[in-house]
């Protein structure tokens, strides 16, 4: 089976401080891994180095076959939800996902899709200032869904979520999937 994540030394040091200590992994292509661990552990330093936000000190990961080190390679491969999504309030969710879209060079009909997908599109051209903490997780997740990647990347996804999202969220990973994507789903 193809590796979608893997991981060789992988190490991230802040000073004194080491967030992420020679870390192996070989998660494979097409499922749901969970990253489990404390707050404070390393969990959203890996996550930001596999997105190339936070440069390794030393080892390397592969997202599909390609290096970290090379972030224009692997970011069309990577959808993201890290902490907690950052929209512009006054502007539609809508309006957000389109901007989002446009600045990834993306085609503005998968808008609609991820926002029907989420279960916003009742809720779409409401600016975003009006939303919940739930609704703005969902947001955050069709902002991730928007370039239909192979690996997602969703760091604490149900943060925020009635039970109803808790659910809803967990059929969507089920169907992504089901259509071979891999998902890493960091949680403590």
């Amino acid at each position: 089976m193809a590796s979608a994540i893997t991981t060789s030394g992988l190490t991230r040091r802040f000073g004194a401080v080491t967030a992420v200590d020679r870390l192996d992994l070989d998660l494979p292509a097409g499922g749901v891994v969970g990253l489990v661990g404390p707050n404070g552990s390393g969990k959203s330093t890996l996550i930001r180095m596999l997105l190339g936000l936070v440069r390794p000190t030393s080892g390397d990961a592969h997202v599909l076959g390609s290096s970290i080190r090379h972030p224009a390679r692997t970011a069309p491969l990577i959808g993201a939800l890290v902490e907690s999504p950052a929209f512009v309030p006054a502007l539609s969710a809508r309006a957000n996902l389109r901007s989002l879209a446009a600045l990834r060079g993306l085609p503005g009909t998968r808008v609609s899709e991820v926002l029907r997908t989420v279960g916003l599109e009742g809720r779409a051209d409401e600016p975003v200032t009006r939303f919940s903490l739930g609704m703005k997780q969902r947001l955050g997740i069709a902002a991730a869904l928007l370039a239909d990647p192979a690996v997602l990347l969703l760091d604490e996804p149900t943060n925020g979520l009635d039970p109803a999202g808790i659910v809803g969220v967990r059929a969507l990973l089920a169907r992504h999937v089901a259509a071979g994507r891999t998902h890493l789903v960091p949680t403590h």
